[in-house]
């Protein structure tokens, strides 16, 4: 088991990245979480297989058809033991 944290930039809030990357996390069957950040970027954490976590981390770089998205940023993480795939709030 792997864990990436992704930051991705661009038109990707408004454009329902957090659900369609819920869903392509759950069919991928990998773990973890997305959401909001208030400066209009979204992040998310990916936890699974080698394979499932690059897959996800590769769909971030496009997202839904709506995203325009102009870069992510990448980092590796303990794995954590996340048992489903969330969406959260936007931090305060």
């Amino acid at each position: 088991m792997i864990r990436r944290r992704v930051v991705v930039t661009g038109r990707v809030q408004g454009v329902f990245f957090r659900d369609s990357c819920r869903r392509q996390a759950v069919a991928a069957g990998v773990t973890g979480w997305v959401r909001n950040l208030p400066d209009g970027t979204v992040e998310a954490a990916f936890e699974g297989t080698s394979d499932a976590v690059d897959r996800m981390v590769k769909w971030t770089r496009e997202g839904p058809p709506d995203a325009v998205v102009y870069g992510t940023t990448v980092s590796d993480e303990p794995p954590e033991g996340d048992d489903t795939f969330a969406v959260l709030p936007t931090p305060r």
